[in-house]
């Protein structure tokens, strides 16, 4: 699935729901910190999408995509404590883009891959509304949060480190 391909799946999956959300046209930016100056929003505000790879023992991997608050990183130890995992560890660029359908800087808070579990962190949820990159570096959304959670039905536990 390429970038666009993404962005569209992705819109009209909003649009099927009639989520609310709205479009931000910006210079092509996959930083965290950088897009949420030009989306100009706080930095909690941002959804940070990262892929995390999780082994339990030697044979079988599972694949999670971590959700944070933009001000927050990932908590590596509890992805690994939740799953039961022997190892954990940010997943492969070409693995984390081949499950997520986007390039990084661009991944999606939504998991359209059985094999990518979707765990968002609680402290993400407090804003009405977040923002993320929308499967491309030139254009985000800001999402209603609720639109969001009954959508995407995210795993909602603690993966965030301050």
């Amino acid at each position: 699935m390429g970038s666009h391909e993404a962005y569209e799946k992705l819109i009209a999956l909003l649009d099927e729901h009639s989520a609310e959300y709205r479009t931000i046209e910006h210079e092509p930016e996959g930083g965290t910190e950088a897009v949420s100056r030009l989306r100009g929003h706080e930095l909690h505000q941002a959804a940070k999408c990262i892929v995390v790879m999780v082994k339990l023992g030697k044979k079988v991997t599972r694949y999670v995509l971590a959700v944070v608050p933009g001000d927050r990183r990932v908590d590596l130890a509890a992805i690994k404590a939740l799953l039961g995992g022997t190892y954990v560890g940010f997943a492969a660029q070409d693995i984390a883009e081949r499950l997520s359908g986007c390039a990084s800087g661009t991944i999606l808070p939504f998991s359209f891959d059985q094999q990518l579990e979707l765990v968002v962190d609680p402290a993400l949820l407090e804003n009405p509304e977040f923002f993320f990159n929308a499967a491309r570096l030139d254009r985000s959304l800001a999402l209603a949060t609720r639109d969001f959670v009954k959508i995407a039905e995210p795993r909602v536990e603690a993966i965030a480190l301050t």
